[in-house]
């Protein structure tokens, strides 16, 4: 077993406390294109479902969702469920990310070259690990953004006890390990072969590279598992048995296009997230470091 050392927990805690910080300003900047993309991807519910929108209204494009928003309801309507959003993706990111690289080398045994299935193995770990905490705060995000649009009527006026917190779980779990392994596998892999091929350094337009390519394979591998999770989360009591028979009934009744509704804002929003965040993490744990270095260090 690899024991941390002190320093090791040091660098751990400010990779953790540098990813929270970073997600916080991600989602802050991004928001309007994830609920963009949750209008989309609810849009064609059946009966008895939330409609993202009013009987006549569809929703079109990126642009055109937002612009709907705004003019039937208000430009505070694009951030409905913000308070939990920032919640959720600063637990879900101070895990995924901040312990990444210590998970990581736990699975290479303290080994400073990890192949891609220490990699993979890391990035499911912290994919599905916060999910157990922060499962309610992603229910509650998803149902603010989807009630934005439910034709005036108000679905969540009361509670639905502990059990309605956790709907979804299974979808979610499933949904963070593949996003996290796709998101930071793909990051470290870019990042990897952009320095080791020497056409950049390790600064910030090799972060923005690493980034972008990496919101980009992630959109394409996670979107069918997030369509899924927000119909699952968001479903009328008594419309799905399981998150199994929500992708089924998605599949028969609207076809296997239906699994990539909202596919720009999906990428859009994860690209401009992962642009957001990596590059403001990056620089945060930069910073945080030489803080802590100019600290320890006698003059």
């Amino acid at each position: 077993i690899v024991r941390p050392t002190k320093s090791g927990l040091r660098q751990t805690i400010i990779k953790f406390l540098g990813a929270g910080t970073a997600a916080y300003i991600a989602d802050l900047i991004t928001f309007p294109l994830d609920m963009a993309k949750v209008q989309l991807q609810i849009q064609g519910e059946s009966q008895g479902a939330i409609r993202a929108s009013s009987a006549t209204a569809q929703y079109q494009g990126v642009m055109g969702t937002i612009l709907i928003m705004v003019k039937t309801e208000d430009s505070g309507s694009l951030y409905n469920g913000l308070v939990a959003g920032l919640q959720r993706q600063v637990s879900f990111a101070s895990v995924q990310i901040g312990l990444y690289d210590s998970v990581k080398q736990f699975y290479t045994k303290g080994s400073e070259h990890a192949g891609i299935g220490s990699r993979l193995l890391a990035g499911c770990t912290t994919g599905a690990l916060p999910v157990g905490v922060a499962q309610p705060t992603d229910v509650v995000k998803v149902r603010f953004q989807a009630q934005a649009h439910a034709g005036g009527s108000q679905r969540y006026q009361g509670t639905e006890g502990l059990q309605g917190l956790w709907k979804g779980t299974s979808p979610n779990v499933a949904r963070n390990a593949i996003v996290n392994c796709a998101e930071l596998v793909t990051y470290d892999l870019i990042k990897d072969a952009l320095l080791k091929a020497h056409r950049m350094t390790d600064d910030l337009p090799c972060h923005f590279m690493s980034a972008f390519g990496a919101g980009f394979c992630t959109t394409i591998i996670a979107s069918p598992v997030d369509v899924v999770k927000t119909r699952y989360m968001n479903f009328a009591a008594g419309q799905y048995d399981s998150a199994g028979h929500c992708a089924l009934t998605v599949l028969r009744k609207e076809g296997p296009q239906a699994f990539y509704k909202g596919f720009m804002p999906s990428f859009l929003c994860l690209g401009s997230l992962n642009v957001v965040m990596f590059v403001t993490y990056e620089q945060l744990k930069w910073a945080l470091m030489a803080a802590r270095i100019s600290r320890e260090t006698p003059f």
